[in-house]
């Protein structure tokens, strides 16, 4: 079973989607991980160790880009998030 997380958000930046039909909403970056927000407000954290390096550094450029997360997400990491992330208020 997988860990939940509680943080407040502090350096979730919005996703710009310019596709217009994406599900995230927003996401955070740190060294070794991303954070993903969908528009349902569940955010999953995915890191080098649950997801690998080359896939968490695509996915911030992806994030970055505001094109394509989403359906790199669904192929290629869907479930390998470290955590579920949840705002604690």
């Amino acid at each position: 079973m997988r860990e939940t997380r509680y943080a407040c958000y502090q350096a979730m930046k919005r996703y710009r989607n310019f596709n217009g039909n994406s599900g995230v909403s927003g996401f955070e970056v740190g060294d070794d991980f991303i954070i993903v927000e969908f528009g349902n407000k569940t955010a999953y954290r995915y890191d080098y160790a649950s997801a690998g390096k080359e896939n968490v550094e695509k996915m911030k450029v992806l994030a970055a880009s505001g094109k394509g997360l989403s359906t790199f997400i669904s192929r290629h990491v869907k479930d390998k998030y470290a955590s579920l992330v949840t705002d604690n208020k």
